[in-house]
C-alpha cells in the first residue's frame, strides 16, 4: 500500500474528517533527507494497514498546507488524530522512532 498524495484541495477530507488517525508526511523531490525517509514511511503504512492512514504532501505543489502547519523544514511527519495535529517528527529518523511515536495514538 503506497501512501496517497494529498494535496491543499483534499487536506481536509482526507486528514482532518479521517476516522483513523493520519501520519502525513511534508516532503519535496529536491529533498534528499525526504528521499531517505520515504522507504521508512512506506514500511510504517504496511506495518499499520488498517489502523492508521498515510499520505503525502508535496510541499512544493502544496504551499498553503505546509504554511498552515508552519512547516520550516522537510522532512517533517506530522501525526493527526480527530481533526487535530496530536504530534510532529522532524527530519529523518528511524523506524522505530516513528513506530514508537505512533503507538502513542493507536
Amino acid at each position: 500500500m503506497t501512501a496517497a498524495q494529498v494535496t491543499d484541495s483534499t487536506f481536509k477530507q482526507e486528514v482532518l474528517e479521517s476516522e483513523v488517525p493520519v501520519l502525513v508526511d511534508f516532503w519535496a523531490p529536491w529533498c534528499g533527507p525526504c528521499r531517505m525517509v520515504a522507504p521508512v514511511v512506506e514500511e510504517i503504512s504496511e506495518q499499520y494497514d488498517g489502523q492508521v492512514k498515510v499520505v503525502k504532501v508535496n510541499t512544493d505543489d502544496n504551499p498553503s498546507i505546509a504554511s498552515q502547519y508552519g512547516i520550516r523544514s522537510i522532512p517533517t511527519l506530522m501525526i493527526f488524530k480527530g481533526g487535530q495535529r496530536v504530534d510532529m517528527v522532524v527530519g529523518a529518523v528511524p523506524k522505530t522512532t516513528l513506530a514508537n511515536t505512533l503507538e502513542k495514538y493507536l
